[in-house]
């Protein structure tokens, strides 16, 4: 038989239903729900942190777009005061502002010596919020100098400005069209 004392070792050694060993090691259901609720948490609040910046780098490039092509239309017109284009050009219109957006990239005679064409844009800059596929041209709206400020039809003699077409509103609150 055995001694007294190596049978209460044996005891102690036994596991009952309701409780663990400590050498054993997991994780309990009861600490992994937790951990799931507190990453859902943190995922809830960094996705629309998440979705504004890149809404905000979409309004940045919007702004740059429209500065470049303003700037180029400007550029035009100062290049039709100084008559370093002709004032007869028909890719200039009677107050001196291209006709269409595409005299911008495909540039306008030059009045001198060497000849040439003046160009302003490389190319048409993409509209960031416009619907995919759709042509860089028809990304913009234009208005013509002779068009009303709240005008939202064109009337086709010359590009004077250009907008967003589209409908979206933006951060602030104002609509993307209005910059």
């Amino acid at each position: 038989m055995l001694p007294a004392k190596l049978s209460v070792r044996r005891h102690n050694l036994r596991v009952s239903s309701y409780s663990r060993p400590h050498n054993i090691r997991g994780v309990t259901f009861i600490e992994l729900l937790v951990t799931l609720v507190i990453l859902s948490i943190l995922a809830a609040t960094a996705l629309p942190y998440a979705e504004i910046t890149v809404r905000r780098s979409k309004e940045i490039e919007l702004r740059q777009a429209l500065r470049d092509i303003r700037g180029a239309i400007d550029r035009f017109h100062l290049d039709w005061e100084t008559a370093k284009i002709s004032k007869l050009d028909n890719a200039v219109s009677e107050d001196g502002y291209p006709k269409t957006l595409k005299i911008l990239v495909e540039g306008v005679g030059s009045v001198q010596a060497k000849g040439g064409k003046i160009k302003y844009l490389r190319r048409i800059p993409r509209d960031p919020f416009a619907a995919q596929g759709q042509p860089m041209y028809d990304q913009w709206v234009p208005r013509g100098y002779q068009d009303d400020l709240d005008s939202n039809a064109w009337g086709g003699k010359d590009v004077y400005d250009v907008h967003s077409a589209s409908t979206r509103k933006a951060i602030d609150g104002t609509l993307y069209k209005d910059w």
